[in-house]
């Protein structure tokens, strides 16, 4: 279900070249804070990729709300302490 949603965020991802110092700019808007800047696209991607995985670990610990993309949900479950 990660891997899946993941995939799918990854295509929301936008990109821009900043004309400042010609590096990479990406974000996904459907997850805020979910953004990196690398010297080539390539790179920016892979730690776009990363933060976002990051950012999905973090909600889950916090039990923060994960926004759907493409129909496509994480939903946590509240255990009961024994």
């Amino acid at each position: 279900m990660i891997r899946k949603y993941i995939e799918a965020a990854m295509e929301h991802a936008k990109y821009e070249i900043l004309q400042d110092d010609g590096t990479y700019y990406g974000e996904i808007k459907e997850c805020p804070g979910v953004y990196s800047n690398a010297p080539t696209l390539e790179k920016c991607r892979r730690e776009l990729e990363e933060v976002l995985e990051e950012w999905i670990l973090f909600r889950v610990h916090k039990n923060l709300e994960i926004p759907p993309i493409d129909s496509i949900e994480i939903k946590i479950k509240k255990q009961a302490i024994a």
